[in-house]
């Protein structure tokens, strides 16, 4: 089954069997911006200065995807005399993609959707794993990247970039202190391991992940 960057990150950030989200604030900017990076990779949008462009609306087959490039078309051609910038767009909707990645990962059977109700009023949703095979198989990929230094492909680059970005070292390797995997994560992220086109896209999204987490952090 293949499953986007987005729904890979909340993989990882779901606990297994309560369903709860870890690092929730983090993990929304990581599961917006593997969206956006996933569109760049399918050739629907580019990001270029830090700034977000829809080069093809033609649907990519993918429902959370296509669900997205349709909203950044209709937002960025708002008003605006230039392009918009990619961390306006990753401020706007980082809260809505993820209830949109996690519903999606529901409607593919990887997920439950359950409803309770704290201290017996306040309802709270949780997404228990159902088919852990693609987290397994996710969490093998990272390992093989990471700690056994195999060379990573352009998504698997992608990815890492994202987590590295969004400090998510805890929910990659929870049995590893951050200080044994960050040196590691770094040097994907950077590397050229990939194609130059792919490599801008992943550097623009490390830039944006930066600026909003600086702005996270004030605000």
């Amino acid at each position: 089954m293949t499953v986007t960057l987005a729904e890979e990150i909340m993989l990882l950030s779901l606990d297994d069997a309560s369903g709860a989200v870890r690092e929730r604030q983090a993990c929304q900017w990581a599961v917006a911006g593997g969206i956006v990076l996933d569109l760049v990779l399918a050739g629907r949008v580019s990001v270029d200065r830090g700034r977000i462009i829809v080069v093809d609306t033609a649907p990519t087959g993918v429902g959370l995807l296509d669900g997205r490039l349709g909203m950044i078309g209709t937002w960025a051609a708002a008003g605006r005399s230039r392009p918009a910038k990619v961390t306006a767009w990753l401020t706007k909707d980082n809260r809505k993609a993820l209830d949109a990645t996690v519903a999606s990962l529901a409607e593919r059977g990887l997920v439950a959707e359950e409803e309770r109700k704290v201290m017996g009023v306040f309802p709270v949703r949780r997404f228990p794993e159902v088919d852990g095979t693609v987290e397994r198989e996710l969490r093998a990929r990272l390992e093989g990247v990471v700690l056994r230094h195999a060379e990573p492909d352009d998504r698997t680059a992608g990815l890492v970039a994202l987590l590295h970005g969004a400090k998510l070292y805890r929910l990659t390797f929870p049995d590893l202190p951050p200080r044994e995997v960050m040196p590691r994560m770094r040097e994907i992220s950077e590397g050229q391991w990939v194609g130059a086109s792919v490599s801008k896209a992943i550097r623009e999204m490390q830039s944006a992940m930066t600026a909003v987490a600086l702005v996270t952090m004030r605000s």
